[in-house]
């Protein structure tokens, strides 16, 4: 009696974790950069650039407040008092080393946790970039605050919460397959809330000029989308090249 097999029958049968099969819903292999907002984020990077490169100039070596600055209300030292006072400088901790790393070493975990691994990489990757930005600038362009040795622009606090926001949004955006519109408005919302909060931390504590702020904003947002975009082509590289 001869036994006839299907092409289905003959393929070899692949456990989950084995070589060969993967999950089509593998965090691993799910973009960072989700493929509904590249065009977006991509025109919004690139606006922001230009904006970082605009304030630049304008406020190139000064060290008063230009015409922008006067439309905000400029604290004094001791026009924001407690408990106000307290939340700015709980939200300054966030941008100085430790508050920053401790951000930073809790994103990593929790992506590698859900082995996702690229994504612990943006997480790093995003944040040193944005804030290695705004630190090869501020000599560059020469603004300064409270005395010549303090140079302001771009305000890199703002920048670095502005970064590790827009990159969780991402995250779990993707992880989440929101449709374009959804996810467009919490990565941009996420950054929103960051920067304001930062960025009022800094004009409050006068740690910053309102501008420098606004110029930290938009180095996030220009820094860390093409950040998660080169991620993910070195990680599909390298996925297909062990294919």
């Amino acid at each position: 009696m001869t036994v006839h097999r299907s092409d289905e029958d003959a393929q070899p049968c692949l456990a989950p974790g084995s070589p060969g099969r993967e999950p089509a819903d593998r965090p691993a292999s799910t973009p960072l950069l989700p493929p509904s907002l590249r065009a977006w984020l991509g025109l919004i990077a690139g606006l922001a650039a230009l904006g970082v490169l605009v304030l630049g100039v304008l406020y190139a070596g000064h060290s008063e407040p230009g015409r922008v600055d006067g439309w905000f209300v400029e604290p004094t030292a001791d026009s924001v008092r407690p408990p106000w006072r307290y939340a700015a400088l709980a939200t300054d901790f966030l941008g100085e080393p430790g508050g920053a790393a401790t951000l930073v070493v809790a994103a990593v975990t929790g992506c590698l946790l859900l082995r996702w691994p690229r994504a612990a990489v943006l997480v790093v990757a995003g944040a040193a970039l944005t804030v290695g930005a705004t630190t090869l600038l501020k000599p560059v362009v020469g603004r300064t605050i409270h005395g010549e040795g303090n140079l302001s622009y771009p305000s890199g606090h703002t920048a670095f919460l502005t970064a590790l926001a827009l990159v969780v949004a991402l995250l779990a955006a993707g992880r989440l397959g929101l449709g374009r519109a959804a996810a467009l408005a919490l990565v941009l919302a996420a950054a929103l809330v960051a920067g304001a909060a930062m960025g009022w931390a800094q004009v409050a504590l006068g740690a910053h000029y309102p501008t420098d702020v606004l110029g930290g904003w938009c180095t996030a947002l220009a820094v860390v989308p093409a950040t998660a975009w080169l991620v993910d082509r070195v990680a599909d590289s390298r996925r297909h090249g062990r294919r």
